[in-house]
Formats: C-alpha cells, sequence, structure tokens
C-alpha cells in the first residue's frame, strides 16, 4: 500500500525549499520580529477551561477524500465556528492535499476570529513556523512520524521562543516518548497517516499511556457527541473534529448542534 505520509513529506521538502528561494529565511525572520509584540490566545487554556473542548477545522479537502467543501470560505466558516461554541479553531494550510493557505488564517483573524487558531500542516523545518506566526496562528502541529525527537524539540523550542503553542500528535505506542518532550499539548491521531484508515479506539488505547497532567486532544474520526463524553471520561480535553462539520450545509450551526447533543 503506497504510504501518503511519505509522499507528503517528501513533498514538503520541495515545497519549503521553494518559499525560501522567493522569500528567504532571514527576511521570514525580519518579518515576524517586526510584527506587534501581543500575546496570540493560549489553545492549552481554552480546552482546560472549556465545556465542550471542540476544535473545530477548516478543511475543504484531504488526499482520501478529495474536495469535501471546496467553496468553503475562510472568512464565514471559522467565524460561524466561534459564533457557535469552538474552543478553538484548526485551519489546514497545505494547498497540495488539503487546498489550504496560510492566508485562510491570516483571513480568519480580520473577520473577528479572536480564539486559539491551530496551524495544521506537516511542518519539518523552522521556516515554516516562522509562516505560522506571521499569518496569526496561536498553535502548531507537530507530527511525531514526521520528525525525530531531536528535530521536535528543537521546532518546540523555537515555536515556544515566538510565541505559540505545540499540539504533538501520535499515532502509536512506538512513539509515546515524544511525550517526554513536554508539549503544551498532547493528540492521538485516530487516523493512521501511513494508510489514512480511521479508528476511534486508537485514542481509548493510548489515553492510560500518556502522562497523567497531559492536556490530551482526540484527533480525527469523531462523529457522534457520545464519543465525545466517552472520550472525556478517559482524559481527554480537546476533540478535534472537521469532516462531520464541513459536510453540512452549515458548518457552524452543525457543531452548535453538536455541542449541545454533548451536553444532554
Amino acid at each position: 500500500m503506497k504510504d501518503i505520509l511519505q509522499e507528503i513529506i517528501a513533498y514538503k521538502r520541495q515545497e519549503v525549499e521553494r518559499f525560501k528561494a522567493v522569500c528567504s529565511e532571514r527576511e521570514m525572520q525580519r518579518r515576524v520580529e517586526r510584527l506587534p509584540d501581543v500575546n496570540v490566545p493560549s489553545m492549552k487554556a481554552a480546552l482546560s477551561s472549556s465545556s465542550s473542548g471542540i476544535i473545530a477545522e477548516f478543511k475543504r479537502k484531504s488526499p482520501s477524500k478529495g474536495w469535501i467543501k471546496e467553496e468553503g470560505r475562510a472568512d464565514v466558516i471559522p467565524f460561524a465556528y466561534q459564533s457557535n461554541g469552538a474552543a478553538a479553531i484548526s485551519i489546514l494550510t497545505d494547498e497540495n492535499y488539503f487546498g489550504g493557505t496560510d492566508e485562510f488564517i491570516a483571513t480568519a483573524r480580520r473577520s473577528g476570529v479572536d480564539i486559539p487558531i491551530l496551524y495544521k500542516n506537516f511542518i519539518i523545518d523552522e521556516y515554516q513556523l516562522f509562516q505560522a506566526r506571521l499569518c496569526g496562528a496561536s498553535a502548531v502541529l507537530l507530527i511525531a512520524a514526521c520528525l525525530t525527537p531531536t528535530a521536535c524539540r528543537l521546532l518546540m523550542s523555537t515555536a515556544h521562543e515566538l510565541g505559540m503553542e505545540v499540539l504533538l500528535e501520535m499515532h502509536s505506542e512506538a512513539e509515546l516518548a515524544y511525550a517526554e518532550l513536554e508539549p503544551d499539548l498532547c493528540g492521538i491521531n485516530n487516523r493512521n497517516l501511513g494508510s489514512f484508515v480511521t479508528d476511534i479506539s486508537n485514542s481509548f488505547r493510548m489515553a492510560e499511556l500518556l502522562p497523567a497532567d497531559a492536556v490530551k486532544v482526540s484527533e480525527s474520526g469523531i462523529s457522534h457527541p457520545d464519543t465525545v463524553k466517552s472520550l472525556r471520561q478517559v482524559g481527554f480535553r480537546g476533540f478535534l473534529i472537521g469532516e462531520s462539520f464541513m459536510k453540512a450545509s452549515r458548518p457552524g450551526e452543525a457543531l452548535g448542534e453538536f455541542i449541545a447533543a454533548c451536553k444532554l
């Protein structure tokens, strides 16, 4: 079976080099240094205090499903998520495989989104962290399967220096050592990024293996309020949900109904 993750990472390396050819690393650093000195909202704090814990995702496309909502607008859906009770928002910024762009985060901010936004991409280079900071992200996703522990530690340190938090995503027991890096949030992806097969039981299996004090986030395959209730019982505080909402004609309203059902 074709390993989709390896294909994405190979493409991402080439993409980052193209970005650097257009705007050098030093120029990116200068642009970040010129940003206003303001604190971005904390995703860790938002999830820790939220009654829903829903990280609603703006995801127009996926490698396995193709276009989910090609017409989805970053100036409409993220703000609708915020208005309907999302604790935080995740925005896909990978263009080739997910139909995203950094500008979607900047657009969401201009539309009035002031809750935490996760920069969701396949980050393999420090350059991408400057991109995330420039467009207004609060946190970045680092994926254990994409990085060595040493590289992950260095990227996490840079993200923190830039004022952003880190959601560190793991999938298997073999990746649990990454939790020792003490990320701001520990994510468990229920989707195998090699095959894109999703199994929600992965979160239940991995929950008890994570540090007790970790802010745990379950990612992918969550489509029913009862699943959120069950995941809460085993210690999860965050629930990243995208396709279930993006498939709806009005994603924000779908989120609001989902949150209401979680409280029943």
